[in-house]
């Protein structure tokens, strides 16, 4: 067996189902759950119509690449989000299995084992893919903690010039998992320079791209643009319908970026043989077509998050994020222990900021957070946040 596979870290759902073993939560009361970030808004009847009609292309074996079709919907698509001029649909746009699949594989491409300790850097608190990705792609993942008196704010001093020398790839995830912060140019700007410098990839995980509440939240081929990085070089970003249109037992997403990295990683995938269904890829062209049913979705949130925050307000420091579906929120107690009475009195499942981040540079950034997915409908989400309203006074 792989002996790097004996470096991963149980993941965080695996924590929470050891920490609530020994706990019988309140059966007076149903449960809620706030902890996997799953949308639950429903699936628009167009995109299921959608993939029936695709179900004729079961007969034929999906190119690693997708059709033409989708490459291009994808490539409009982001030239109408972000107003930038429309990506090479055959060299700057891959399909993928949603982003989950491609930020994984992506290091296995991107990381050159030859070199002498090769460096991942990422946010902690993070998606525990990256770490994953950096550890069986033969290389140390690095932290970059994301705290409050940064405003969540990447800071590159944390790490010293030895591991920036190494680094070959930097995760970012820009609105943020969990805070939901968005980047800003400045720091686009300091990160390309930084990639220009040390000669490392950027991949921008973009997956909540579009669940924001005013402002657009900028993305970094925008940013790019902006700043006169008309080739993307050594820029891939990752999207996903997942979260955008909620479908994500469909598995549909994108790479777009630099087209000479991704000329290596489409090979990569080649081998990998991640070739997209037919009736996926006639859905997801349906889906990149329409924002109607994103602007609802948006709209579910914003009534959720409003709401929400008015009942918390009193009694937590919550707020607003940028944009994403998560509440990032600094607890009174330890996170384990808000999580587990909150689970066992009033049934209602978060998930430990703790379990979300690793200690980096003296501290684990998560301790004494939650992360809140406001996935669920209106009014249980609303009851959820009254009993933790509840819960909250009697601590």
């Amino acid at each position: 067996m792989n002996p790097d596979l004996n470096l991963l870290q149980p993941y965080p759902f695996q924590k929470l189902a050891a920490l609530f073993r020994e706990v019988t939560p309140n059966e007076a009361l149903r449960p809620i759950s706030l902890s996997i970030g799953e949308p639950r808004h429903a699936t628009p009847q167009f995109i299921k119509d959608a993939l029936i009609a695709g179900l004729g292309g079961l007969a034929n074996y999906p190119t690693t690449a997708g059709s033409d079709a989708l490459r291009s919907a994808i490539s409009d698509w982001l030239a109408r989000r972000y107003g930038i001029p429309v990506p090479d649909a055959k060299t700057q746009v891959l399909p993928v299995n949603g982003s989950r699949e491609a930020l994984f594989a992506f290091a296995q491409a991107v990381i050159d084992r030859t070199q002498t300790g090769p460096a991942v850097v990422c946010p902690n608190p993070f998606y525990q893919i990256y770490e994953g990705a950096a550890l069986l792609g033969g290389a140390t993942p690095y932290f970059l903690n994301t705290l409050p008196e940064d405003n969540y704010a990447l800071d590159f001093a944390q790490l010293p010039a030895q591991v920036w020398q190494r680094t070959q790839l930097l995760y970012v995830c820009s609105p943020g998992n969990p805070t939901g912060r968005v980047m800003t140019l400045q720091e686009w700007k300091t990160l390309f320079e930084m990639a220009d410098r040390h000669g490392f990839v950027i991949a921008a995980d973009e997956c909540y791209s579009e669940i924001y509440f005013e402002q657009a939240p900028l993305g970094a081929l925008q940013a790019a643009q902006q700043l006169g990085r008309s080739d993307y070089k050594n820029l891939v970003v990752f999207s996903s319908l997942s979260k955008r249109s909620n479908v994500p037992g469909m598995r549909s997403g994108f790479v777009a970026g630099d087209a000479a990295v991704l000329a290596k990683f489409t090979l990569y995938r080649t081998y990998h043989g991640c070739a997209m269904n037919p009736a996926i890829q006639a859905a997801s062209i349906a889906a990149w077509n329409d924002e109607a049913h994103v602007a609802e979705n948006r709209r579910l949130y914003t009534e959720k998050f409003a709401r929400m925050t008015e009942i918390l307000q009193p009694l937590l420091p919550v707020a607003m994020p940028d944009a994403g579906f998560y509440l990032w929120l600094r607890v009174p107690v330890a996170d384990t222990t808000f999580a587990q009475q909150l689970y066992r009195d009033y049934n209602v499942t978060v998930l430990p900021g703790s379990f979300l981040a690793r200690e980096a540079q003296g501290i684990n950034p998560g301790e004494n957070f939650v992360r809140m997915a406001l996935v669920a409908g209106v009014e249980e989400t609303l009851e959820a946040a009254r009993r933790i309203a509840e819960f909250t006074q009697k601590l």
